[in-house]
């Protein structure tokens, strides 16, 4: 049945209908297979129901952030104290970038927001700085895979929903592997320096100058520290952290950079609704699909033949990730994670992975997809706010996808790099 609703699903994609009703479609499809049309009334049902659950009301909040903070100044701010502090290095700008995407990371939990806010800027300075277009913009779309690793995260969030997993939780064991794949790209991007003989932004590195721009940048690294902070010492859920630090950056806004209006806020929440009803039908259309599967027994009937190939919970994983990167290479991510997630968090339980291992395995095996042609998002925005070519991008994007692949195998056979800070803090 998984494989009749496949096919419908891409079908329909191919007819160019929007995501939700394609995956609408697929789920008529999956009624009309299971031939019981009363069930039919459940699909408005199913429908709320997958948009219901209280911990999805953070990822609003969180996106709202990251637009406020772009419109209140803080992010030019932030790609400043970036640059005075590694700039000084061979092919600064690059660095720049990394260090920039890991510290939105911890603001908006979005690799799409990193990607456009951070590539907006980054990219067209790295063209005049004598960068290959193609490796900046690959660099920017690789980089921007950090901001759903590094808490707060839309993924983990949707995955929590899904499995009742502490979300907290997920978010502690993301820091890690968040800043593992940081560190991964700056060795790509160091050895790429020399190879490419690229520049310095900054002659030397100028402690006056980093003080100045961590001064002016200090309000904005409050905010990611007001969101995990809050939540890592228990005064906050995810869901207040990121209510709190959106009325923290308002605040900010309006009176010590005082470059947010109220222009400004109108559009920051224009933004974050049109993004949130976005994310919001596609997980209420992918719900309905994945009770179908649940209903029809999918994940059970699964079991064993992945067991069949798998014994121990590292082959489990290694074939849930290969299953999820073909998968996320043809479809979109938010669809990916909530039509998948129920049908191999069972397997994992069975296998006895921890569910924060899976959970950030699950999340990052998603967001790689992100970065991976033909359908990674990351990709078509890099490429419209860097003014890359689409083609270009694609034939230059695989080492960055390799990267990211070699941390995903090391947090596969090495658990304790997810789950060893999450369990220290009592999750």
């Amino acid at each position: 049945m998984s494989v009749l609703l496949l096919l419908v699903f891409f079908a329909m994609l191919a007819t160019g209908l929007p995501l939700f009703i394609a995956m609408l479609c697929t789920a008529l499809a999956g009624f009309a297979y299971v031939g019981d049309a009363n069930q039919l009334r459940l699909m408005v049902q199913q429908f709320y129901g997958g948009m219901e659950p209280f911990s999805l009301l953070a990822i609003p909040y969180f996106i709202l952030v990251g637009e406020l903070m772009g419109c209140a100044g803080l992010t030019s701010r932030l790609l400043r104290f970036a640059e005075a502090l590694v700039g000084h290095l061979k092919g600064g700008l690059g660095y720049v970038t990394v260090v920039a995407s890991i510290i939105f990371a911890g603001v908006n939990g979005s690799a799409a927001a990193d990607a456009s806010a951070v590539g907006s800027i980054m990219i067209p300075a790295m063209k005049k700085g004598g960068y290959p277009d193609s490796y900046a913009a690959g660099l920017t779309a690789g980089s921007s895979l950090i901001g759903p690793i590094i808490p707060p995260s839309i993924f983990m969030i949707l995955f929590g929903a899904m499995t009742k997993t502490n979300v907290g939780g997920l978010f502690m064991a993301g820091v890690i592997p968040g800043l593992l794949l940081g560190v991964a790209f700056m060795i790509m991007h160091r050895i790429s320096a020399i190879r490419l003989n690229l520049p310095t932004v900054n002659s030397a590195f100028s402690g006056r100058e980093l003080m100045r721009a961590t001064a002016g940048a200090m309000a904005a690294l409050i905010a990611p520290g007001i969101i995990i902070g809050g939540i890592l010492f228990g005064f906050m859920t995810p869901t207040e952290s990121g209510a709190i630090a959106s009325l923290y950056v308002v605040i900010v806004g309006l009176l010590w950079t005082r470059e947010l209006t109220i222009k400004g806020i109108l559009r920051a929440f224009s933004n974050t609704v049109r993004l949130t009803s976005v994310i919001f039908v596609v997980i209420g259309a992918a719900t309905i699909v994945g009770w179908i599967l649940s209903a029809e027994k999918v994940p059970q009937s699964m079991a064993p033949v992945i067991m069949e190939y798998a014994t121990t919970p590292t082959q489990v994983l290694l074939l849930i990730s290969l299953i999820v990167f073909v998968v996320g290479m043809f479809m979109e991510e938010i669809a990916a994670l909530v039509l998948l997630t129920p049908v191999f968090a069972p397997l994992a339980v069975a296998a006895g992975i921890d569910p924060y291992h899976f959970g950030i395995v699950m999340t990052l095996n998603i967001t790689i997809a992100l970065i991976t042609p033909p359908m990674g998002a990351c990709v078509y925005i890099v490429s419209s706010v860097g003014g890359v070519a689409l083609e270009k991008m694609f034939r230059h994007i695989w080492p960055f996808v390799l990267v990211a692949l070699a941390c995903q195998l090391l947090l596969i056979l090495v658990p304790e790099i997810s789950i060893w800070l999450p369990h220290m803090l009592g999750y």
